[in-house]
């Protein structure tokens, strides 16, 4: 054989066996992938069969009334809510998850360690009741929120930049809506104190007064007399017709927090949310020489002429810190207890939002 003949045949050999070799590898890769495919298809379903669905003997949606077993179980959500809606403090969930779908508590309920304990229309008597139990919280159920936390750490001192909005000229007795716009400002909603002054809640009543005695509107009802001049009669507007009037712009997240402590007040600037306030002028505990009563439509009414709202903005050991849009002064400091002295004289009435 010559030898070019000879080395044409192992050529031959040569690609035969590499032919041979590839072939191997692709059968071998091949295996592989498949028993990878095998496999996540395998941890696919389990991962499946933790989230098990709803036996079909079983209906989804679950009613609970004040005990750890079912109410009543539903097909729909709708007939749930229905069945529950002529219970007390019931609720609706999916029998495969925990979130509430649905209940009827009142505004705040407070809870220890997730326990439930009692439901409460007012956020006040809710902080109050919920002192009494260590670990426990105030939830507010319209914006599904905590707004008070037994455990929390109070800070030593904080201050919230809101916008400074200036009273004058237009509303000379304008500080309680001036004060709300910046509260409703700072939460990110454009609107000005004109606006606020327009849909603001008013008590028509005329002023008169007859053998000494004074008959005009009341505070609580909505805001009495002129607004805008001085030469006219005019008082206030106090925290009912205030939170009212957020509430048209943030609706279930105006928080009325009035008949509050003090340092529970002070709460939800920790939070980051600047609060309406009621004081006076001097920001200091008045003689009763400049308190008068009136008669009203709805009952007698104790008024001072210094009556005065601001926006609290912030505190510390010595001061507390507030937008005052009659001064026209952003983050104005007075001493502390004197506020706090003031601000209780005025009846507590404090509001911000959540």
């Amino acid at each position: 054989m010559s030898k070019s003949k000879a080395r044409n045949k192992i050529y031959m050999v040569n690609l035969v066996l590499f032919i041979v070799v590839l072939a191997a590898i692709g059968i071998v890769l091949f295996s592989l992938n498949e028993d990878h495919r095998s496999n996540q298809t395998q941890v696919e379903g389990q991962t499946h069969q933790q989230q098990p669905a709803i036996p079909e003997n079983e209906k989804p949606f679950l009613v609970f009334n004040d005990g750890k077993k079912p109410h009543s179980e539903h097909e729909t959500l709708e007939d749930a809510i229905n069945a529950g809606t002529n219970l007390a403090k019931a609720y609706v969930i999916r029998r495969d998850n925990t979130e509430i779908l649905w209940n009827n508590f009142k505004e705040f309920t407070v809870y220890q360690n997730d326990k439930f304990l009692l439901d409460f229309d007012n956020y006040a008597e809710a902080v109050v009741y919920a002192k009494t139990y260590s670990h426990s919280y105030v939830y507010h159920n319209q914006s599904k929120s905590m707004v008070w936390a037994y455990d929390s750490v109070p800070v030593e001192s904080i201050l919230i930049d809101a916008p400074l909005i200036s009273q004058l000229p237009e509303l000379e007795r304008g500080c309680e809506v001036t004060s709300l716009a910046m509260m409703l400002q700072h939460a990110g909603i454009e609107v000005g104190k004109m606006e606020l002054a327009d849909r603001v809640k008013k008590d028509p009543t005329p002023y008169r007064k007859e053998n000494g005695i004074v008959y005009f509107g009341n505070p609580y009802d909505g805001f009495v007399g002129d607004m805008t001049s001085y030469s006219k009669p005019g008082y206030a507007v106090y925290h009912g017709p205030i939170k009212e009037l957020g509430e048209q712009y943030l609706p279930d997240r105006i928080l009325d927090m009035t008949g509050i402590t003090f340092e529970d007040m002070l709460y939800a600037l920790q939070l980051g949310k600047p609060v309406w306030v009621i004081a006076n002028t001097t920001f200091a505990l008045l003689p009763d020489s400049k308190f008068q009563t009136w008669q009203t439509p709805s009952g007698p009414v104790d008024i001072t002429y210094k009556e005065h709202a601001v926006l609290l903005t912030g505190y510390d050991e010595n001061y507390v810190y507030f937008n005052d849009p009659l001064a026209n002064e952003k983050d104005r400091k007075i001493n502390i207890s004197s506020f706090q002295q003031a601000w209780e004289q005025m009846g507590h009435q404090a509001v911000t939002y959540i």
